[in-house]
């Protein structure tokens, strides 16, 4: 299956929180989008890592997604050595999307930024045509997606782009709910974390009404570009 868009995060929820918005209203209109988690996210302080399998599952459904993968690479020890790599570059070269999306350079959680790097270096391996990687018996071929993009996360980094995803902002919302074990939950008796208080469910709203604000609509996620970005028509730009 060839992807249009596929979406890279070091835990279950990154992709979620950063760009669920994007992959919801792309698949609304007709592309086929997917995520990659590379780690079950078991070093975290809520859920288990069975918990988060399932809730992967139902945020994926969500936000219409084609594919949902685990690469299952330990949690907060997430590298980006040859291995690491090679993992990566076989999803590429069998899914051969257009588009990746990817973590944030530079993060709160370490994870973030190697995982980023990680994709990135990954993507560029991917259309060496002498590194071979195979699928069970089947020799890949060389692939290398046209565009990469790394979504904000934690911190307020600078983005290039700023996608508009009013269309698929209430799939957004839903997904992240999915996560039950990860956010609000006036019922939990789990330790209380950063991301599961009341207002920062709030600020993910916030920060998508702000950006969206930015670009005169209702709500967007911003994006940072790992190239330089080349348009056929300026008036095509909002």
């Amino acid at each position: 299956m060839k992807l249009n868009i596929l979406a890279f995060g070091a835990h279950p929820d990154d992709v979620e929180l950063g760009a669920g918005g994007i992959l919801a209203t792309h698949a609304m209109r007709g592309l086929t989008t997917g995520i990659v988690d590379l780690s079950r996210g078991e070093m975290g302080t809520r859920g288990t890592p069975e918990l988060r399998d399932e809730e992967a599952k139902e945020a994926a459904a969500i936000l219409g997604c084609s594919v949902r993968l685990n690469l299952e690479m330990p949690d907060s020890q997430i590298d980006y050595f040859h291995e690491s790599q090679l993992a990566v570059v076989r999803v590429l070269r069998k899914y051969q999307p257009d588009v990746v999306l990817m973590n944030a350079p530079t993060d709160r959680h370490p994870d973030h930024g190697r995982a980023s790097r990680l994709v990135e270096d990954a993507c560029f391996l991917s259309g060496l045509h002498k590194i071979k990687v195979k699928d069970g018996d089947l020799l890949l071929p060389p692939w290398r997606p046209k565009t990469m993009y790394k979504y904000l996360q934690f911190y307020n980094l600078e983005p290039q782009v700023v996608v508009d995803i009013s269309e698929g902002f209430e799939q957004k919302m839903a997904s992240i709910k999915a996560h039950k074990s990860q956010f609000f939950d006036s019922n939990s008796t789990e330790p209380e974390t950063i991301i599961s208080s009341e207002s920062f469910f709030e600020s993910v709203v916030a920060r998508a009404q702000d950006w969206g604000r930015i670009i005169g609509t209702s709500y967007a996620e911003p994006l940072i570009s790992v190239r330089h970005i080349g348009v056929k028509n300026l008036e095509e730009l909002q």
